[in-house]
């Protein structure tokens, strides 16, 4: 197959690297322009320029698709299909119809639940069960295609965004191998009209938690805002960020944020208690919630915030 990649993050790295090693032909691959990072905020390649270029792939960073002669160019590839996973830029319907079979996107939700710019963050913060990818054909309306495979995965009670991420772009990869290889044979399922949720992108604001919440939804916020943007509290006028946690069985007094437990880094919620797995101090790396209890020398009735 003659394919057309297009892709940003490093979720989508691993596709790139599986249509290659299926020996697929890539003719081009897509990704948004470099953007300035780190301290001298030098422009930097995306994940998925990297490694295209690494791979001796024709890379293409346009800043926009609506241009005329970059559609242009885009047709005169003449692919079978293009491949599409967060790649991030409008595509407008002469770039979806120019491929022989279209444009297919991996979306790591269950669709349609979770359509949108954050569909495992989402997941994990509404408390789903499961979560999922699925291969979709493209369309002009926001993942509302016809979905061609999909497959789905538990989400565990401490699961992050970080550790479905992994898992999903891993399952992205092999699916998305497999709609390339079986394009032809393919039946598009359209997606049912009822169970539509939206995943909307990540506000910085929604990271700053609370103890005062219940325990429940004080867990599902945390994991789902790990590792990025990171959900905090204010602990001696600095961020402490919490990266892993579970709600448990305990009631115990006290004002929220209060530890409760003399082994481990449990404390008080509006309702329930939470222990906290992994914790990261501002300026420091992440580590055991034990380890960081220990070296805070909090004791049982102190407060971990404020």
């Amino acid at each position: 197959m003659r394919v057309i990649f297009m892709g940003t993050p490093e979720f989508s790295v691993p596709v790139l690297d599986a249509l290659v090693e299926a020996d697929h032909e890539v003719v081009a691959v897509y990704s948004q322009p470099p953007r300035p990072a780190g301290r001298g905020k030098k422009d930097r390649p995306s994940p998925v320029q990297a490694r295209a270029e690494a791979l001796g792939l024709q890379v293409r960073t346009p800043a926009s698709l609506k241009r005329l002669e970059v559609r242009g160019d885009f047709a005169a590839l003449n692919a079978d299909v293009a491949v599409v996973v967060a790649y991030g830029l409008l595509l407008p319907q002469e770039v979806l119809d120019a491929p022989t079979h279209g444009c297919i996107n991996v979306h790591a939700s269950l669709l349609p639940r979770w359509r949108g710019a954050a569909p495992i963050h989402r997941a994990v913060m509404a408390g789903d069960a499961r979560t999922g990818i699925c291969i979709m054909q493209m369309e002009a309306g926001l993942d509302t295609g016809p979905v061609l495979l999909r497959e789905g995965t538990d989400i565990g009670p401490t699961d992050t965004t970080g550790d479905l991420h992994d898992r999903l772009s891993a399952m992205g990869a092999r699916l998305a191998a497999k709609a390339v290889a079986q394009i032809d044979r393919l039946s598009p399922v359209a997606q049912p009209e009822d169970g539509v949720t939206y995943a909307a992108k990540i506000d910085k604001a929604e990271a700053r938690v609370d103890f005062a919440w219940d325990a429940g939804t004080l867990a599902r916020h945390i994991n789902g805002l790990s590792p990025f943007p990171g959900a905090w509290v204010e602990r001696e006028g600095a961020r402490l960020k919490l990266l892993r946690a579970e709600s448990i069985d305990l009631e115990e007094a006290g004002a929220p944020g209060t530890v409760v437990d003399a082994k481990g880094l449990v404390v008080t919620t509006g309702q329930g208690a939470l222990r906290l797995i992994t914790v990261q101090p501002a300026g420091k790396g992440a580590q055991d919630g034990v380890a960081f209890r220990n070296g805070a020398r909090l004791d049982v009735g102190d407060r971990l915030d404020g």
